[in-house]
């Protein structure tokens, strides 16, 4: 599973949802709403892009995988 990083990001950079919707010129509930995800869904490459030149990072800083534990089925 693909885990979405952007909360942490911003917040080790201290940008707020305001600031970055400014620096992308994306609307704040967009941002919101990227930012409240914790599975990555789906996310459009120049979307992508725009927030790693802002933030100034790499992709792989905004999202890690992990593999998935198994399911314990009771007896």
């Amino acid at each position: 599973m693909i885990h979405w990083r952007l909360a942490v990001v911003m917040a080790e950079r201290n940008i707020s949802n305001k600031e970055l919707a400014k620096r992308t010129g994306m609307h704040p509930t967009s941002i919101s709403k990227l930012k409240t995800r914790r599975r990555l869904t789906r996310i459009d490459e120049n979307t992508l892009s725009t927030l790693c030149e802002v933030l100034n990072c790499q992709p792989g800083d905004l999202m890690v995988y992990e593999k998935e534990k198994p399911v314990r089925q009771k007896k």
